[in-house]
């Protein structure tokens, strides 16, 4: 598959100095061995953004490559899957024309101190947070880039996971049920306060009690939002769909709702629109409900139970943030933007709490 490419803006990467962070002539003598050469004339540069895994522009074999590795650290069980997320790109990227190329895996930790994998580069525009400024004059961007985005996941939702090869990724049976669960437990991994505690004990004691539908399982993202796609600048189509660490098989409506999770709308509670995550908030973009009512309509999926998947998505964000800020209590990560992580997250459980009880739309 032909990869376009063009100049990366340099928002897009860090400075050389800030991307050093590996022995790169360890991971050039590595690649050397398995056929591979790492061009280290050219610098190795770090892309910005993202608030967990590091991925650097690297040149393998003449070509622009991704490098995509875990943050240090002591990692939350299940979470920056390497593994798990190169062999998702090494077969969906047949059957998904938005899917990059998982090109290798290495489990050496010898090497750069971490597993990693090698991506096929796809370059194009990336909308990061509430700036919509890349897209100025673009007065149909909202409603393009709404429409995209339910069409994107709906698309990805029809793949037949066994045609793809990933028929055995994950385990549908009892997905819900495990998520409410695992996300129990790391949530009391994290939670520093009594009353924090039982903040989360109610929401989950809440989704225990629901009844959630039976669907058949399709293949997930399970962190489906807008700046996780790169996109054509000028149609707006996704040209890639990235950040597969968490990909796995379950009911598509969880994918849904992760989506809505970001989605904040002009009157949504203060923590949803400075989480910043889309620009959803802008003029133009649709509301939640009708992102909903989209998706059912071109995928024929029964959505009666959103409000209790929505609950568990915020739930789920909520535990991500305040595990984030741990990371940056215990030093993992220097980001100064993980200090205000604590507050946010436990600022989203308490709206998980709102959308359960029917205080928030």
């Amino acid at each position: 598959m032909e990869v376009a490419r063009s100049k990366l803006a340099s928002s897009e990467l860090m400075a050389p100095a800030d991307s050093a962070q590996s022995d790169w002539v360890r991971l050039a003598s590595y690649l050397n061995g398995c056929g591979m050469s790492l061009d280290l004339s050219q610098p190795i540069r770090r892309f910005a953004g993202g608030l967990a895994n590091r991925n650097y522009l690297v040149a393998v074999d003449g070509q622009p490559t991704v490098l995509r590795r875990p943050p240090d650290g002591d990692l939350p069980p299940g979470a920056h899957d390497m593994a798990r997320e190169y062999r998702i790109l090494s077969r969906l990227s047949d059957a998904l024309p938005f899917v990059p190329r998982g090109l290798h895996y290495c489990d050496d930790i010898s090497v750069i101190g971490v597993p990693f994998q090698l991506i096929e580069y796809r370059a194009g525009l990336v909308i990061r947070g509430a700036d919509l400024s890349q897209l100025e004059g673009r007065e149909d961007a909202p409603d393009v880039l709404s429409e995209m985005l339910v069409a994107t996941l709906a698309a990805l939702h029809s793949v037949d996971a066994r045609e793809a090869g990933l028929e055995d990724l994950g385990r549908p049976e009892g997905f819900v049920g495990r998520a409410i669960a695992g996300w129990s437990k790391r949530g009391a991994l994290v939670a520093d306060g009594a009353a924090l505690q039982a903040l989360m004990r109610e929401s989950s004691h809440w989704l225990l009690q629901q009844t959630f539908r039976s669907r058949s399982p399709t293949l997930l993202h399970c962190d489906f939002k807008l700046d996780n796609l790169i996109l054509e600048p000028r149609t707006l189509a996704p040209v890639a769909l990235v950040d597969w660490d968490m990909g796995t098989r379950g009911d598509p409506l969880f994918d849904l709702a992760t989506l809505l999770s970001y989605w904040a709308e002009p009157n949504d509670p203060p923590a949803l629109r400075r989480l910043r995550q889309m620009p959803t908030t802008n003029p133009g973009f649709w509301r939640r409900a009708r992102v909903a009512q989209r998706y059912a309509a071109l995928t024929g999926t029964d959505i009666g139970d959103l409000t209790a998947m929505r609950v568990l998505a915020l739930f789920k964000l909520g535990i991500v943030f305040l595990q984030l800020h741990r990371q940056w209590v215990n030093g993992a990560v220097k980001d100064d933007r993980y200090a205000d992580f604590a507050a946010l997250g436990e600022d989203i459980l308490l709206i998980a709490r709102d959308v359960s009880n029917g205080s928030e739309g």
